[in-house]
């Protein structure tokens, strides 16, 4: 029962939905039968339907040919170089039928000689360089299969064995990489996984490779354990605490929020979603999580698997919180996880997290420069393509470190200016010679929305005008500016004669509005929709163009996530959570207001960890105390750990079964009541109308 209900809980929390079949999808869901409403959407000539680009989106997608040198074709190069095999198709499904990953999907691309209009160029040339899939040579020894999830699963033949780098994000396509590996280059055991950092889509594969069983004994020294004869997971250190936190405690947001950035209720298509800078997207399978058995600590450690001599470098709050880079004297080869990617990467992602450092993301590439650039012959990563020659990896990594430096020192100047986030935004642009590079171009993150992170970081939400201190909610000030605005249908044709002339931002600011006041206002809906698809059309992140496009689809034809099944788990990375985690967890779940007159001390001792810990409801707060025990406790509690997701479960049966409880069990029954504050429709929020 604990299994299963950690299974349910991580479907809720893993970034990744997918559009369900529905038999009213295409049902219009707002749209009142007013006449008035109804006279302005034809005066208009508003429908719902999908819109070409429009004449100024062509201009602006046709610029970008003079902009960018397209005769340099060295990314594209790189992206298929090295080729040994690739299946002629590729979708992979579930027993269901279920597809869990298609670069099938992206077949159109090959039925255009050039981008289209609906589709930045820069945008378009990125997802052709993602399309190349198969299993490729990095150099004799070292090889990758890309294309078979967003990130790429990369191994290195040692004397006997593989070792595996980032066994990608589901079960399903870890299996089918290593597959065509083995087809190619032999079956021989894995002597180690080596994971460069903790996000989903480099661990949640692990068990297509191996299961827990394989896994070597933490308990043993680095060494011992390579001798065991078992798999070491060896990660950077703080690994485990970030792979279970980063999703959990604003997980449920995260899950709705990344379906507007990974565009997951798009189709793919020319109007539809794209690559993003990093992969094609995201797979939809099964995630698993086996527990590291070894974490390095220290830069510059050593460590000898298979005769292959590794060298690490941690690179922390760069692109994770907890990262790190591996040197491989023997191939003179260095493994720059997602520290370098061939794009401009995120300070900030959409679907919400935690800041990133420029300066720091620069520094830890510095460092790698200084400790091996003059050896480097080639650099790989965990996304995107290797760069080959000693003098295309130097300028490689010296401009990636010169991109967030720049957004970040360039922001701090404007920031001492007086400048506000959103006028810095508006303002920063990269130097010529770094704009012009295809491996820094914006296709994931973007300029503008990573100086807003490293405003963020500096001076937080506030811009220091007091106005802004405590402003109305949307919804509120939408109401008044329509009370002010008077007669909505001018405010429609004008916008409308503003969407004519290709001021689309605009338009979409005004219009939404219109519908943050009344959701009902069909005209305001459709309109603001078309100056979203156009600013999709032109955008050449992926991320950004995702958001644009789903918001448009949204306001068509209603919120869609009601309408999306979430990603399969097996439950292990939740069971991964400490005990701090599950109490914090908790607190995030409870009812502050249900309890707010409530104050009692449960002591909990955890048999199979061997831990004490307290926890109080105090005015409906709960506060942890790590190694506390109050003297007259209202509650005790003796159980494993895991048992505790009983009480996060309100599970009662559970409770009785695995729990052994003293004292006042009418309060135990009062907590786990009010752990209630996520459903099952949590992550069904409206994003683009209130």
């Amino acid at each position: 029962m604990i299994k299963k209900f950690i299974s349910v809980m991580l479907a809720g929390l893993i970034l990744i939905t997918v559009p369900a079949c529905s038999a009213d999808a295409n049902k219009k869901t707002n749209g009142p039968d007013d006449h008035s409403v109804v006279d302005i959407v034809n005066e208009l000539g508003l429908t719902s339907d999908k819109k070409e680009a429009g004449k100024y989106t062509v201009a602006i997608n046709s610029a970008i040919y003079s902009l960018l040198d397209f005769e340099n074709t060295q990314e594209s190069d790189f992206a298929t170089k090295g080729l040994i095999d690739a299946p002629k198709t590729l979708e992979l499904t579930d027993d269901s039928g279920k597809v869990i990953w298609s670069q099938d999907a992206y077949s159109f691309l090959e039925n255009y000689d050039k981008s289209p209009d609906t589709v930045n160029p820069s945008l378009w040339e990125n997802t052709k360089n993602n399309h190349a899939y198969g299993l490729f040579e990095v150099t004799e020894g070292i090889y990758q299969v890309r294309g078979y999830d967003m990130a790429n699963f990369t191994v290195i033949k040692g004397k006997t064995g593989w070792i595996v780098f980032d066994p990608l994000m589901s079960i399903e396509c870890s299996e089918a990489a290593m597959q065509l590996i083995e087809k190619n280059l032999g079956k021989y055991p894995i002597k180690a996984v080596i994971i460069s950092h903790p996000h989903v889509d480099h661990f949640g594969g692990i068990k297509g490779i191996m299961t827990n069983n394989d896994a070597a004994d933490k308990s043993l020294s680095i060494q011992d354990q390579l001798a065991s004869g078992k798999i070491p997971v060896i990660v950077p250190e703080g690994f485990t605490e970030h792979a279970t936190s980063e999703n959990i405690y604003a997980g449920t947001a995260m899950t709705r929020r990344s379906q507007y950035q990974y565009g997951t209720l798009l189709t793919e298509g020319i109007q539809g979603t794209l690559a993003m800078g990093i992969g094609m997207g995201q797979s939809q399978g099964t995630v698993t999580f086996i527990e590291p058995t070894y974490e390095i600590k220290t830069t510059r450690e050593v460590i000898t698997i298979d005769g292959i001599e590794m060298e690490f470098q941690l690179t922390p709050g760069t692109e994770a919180p907890a990262e790190m880079n591996t040197w491989l004297p023997q191939f003179k080869a260095l493994w720059v996880a997602e520290n370098c990617t061939s794009t401009l990467h995120n300070l900030y992602t959409l679907r919400g997290a935690q800041i990133r450092d420029g300066a720091a993301w620069a520094k830890y590439i510095t460092e790698a420069i200084t400790l091996y650039g003059d050896e480097t012959e080639v650099t790989f990563q965990s996304h995107n393509w290797p760069h080959w020659g000693k003098d295309i990896v130097n300028e490689y990594l010296t401009n990636t470190a010169a991109v967030y430096k720049f957004i970040n020192d360039q922001t701090l100047t404007y920031i001492n200016q007086g400048y506000t986030s959103d006028e810095i935004s508006n303002m920063i642009k990269l130097p010529d010679e770094l704009a012009k590079n295809w491996y820094t171009r914006q296709y994931y993150g973007t300029v503008a929305h990573n100086s807003k992170a490293v405003y963020q970081k500096y001076m937080g939400w506030y811009d220091a005008n007091p106005v802004n201190l405590n402003p109305l909610t949307p919804s509120d000030s939408a109401k008044k500016w329509v009370e002010y605005l008077g007669d909505i249908d001018e405010v429609l044709r004008l916008a409308k004669k503003d969407y004519d002339n290709g001021e689309y931002q605009w338009v979409a600011e005004i219009t939404n509005v219109l519908v943050y006041a009344d959701p009902s206002n069909t005209a305001a809906r459709l309109l603001c929709a078309d100056a979203l698809e156009q600013l999709g059309y032109q955008a050449e992140s992926g991320p950004w163009r995702n958001a644009y496009l789903t918001a448009a689809l949204e306001l068509r034809e209603g919120n869609q996530a009601i309408k999306t099944t979430t990603v399969q788990s097996d439950g292990s990375l939740q069971l991964g959570m400490t005990p701090a985690m599950i109490f914090d967890y908790m607190g995030i779940r409870l009812d502050k207001a249900a309890l707010s007159e409530h104050n009692f001390t449960i002591n909990i001792k955890l048999t199979d960890t061997g831990e004490k810990h307290m926890i109080r409801i105090k005015n409906g707060v709960l506060l942890h105390y790590e190694n506390g025990a109050a003297d007259k406790p209202d509650i005790s509690l003796t159980c494993p750990k895991n048992a505790l997701f009983y009480i996060l479960q309100n599970n009662t049966d559970g409770v009785a079964k695995a729990i052994k409880v003293d004292g006042d069990k009418d309060l135990l029954g009062l907590l786990m009541s009010k752990l209630n504050q996520f459903s099952a429709n949590s992550a069904n929020f409206n994003i683009i109308e209130p």
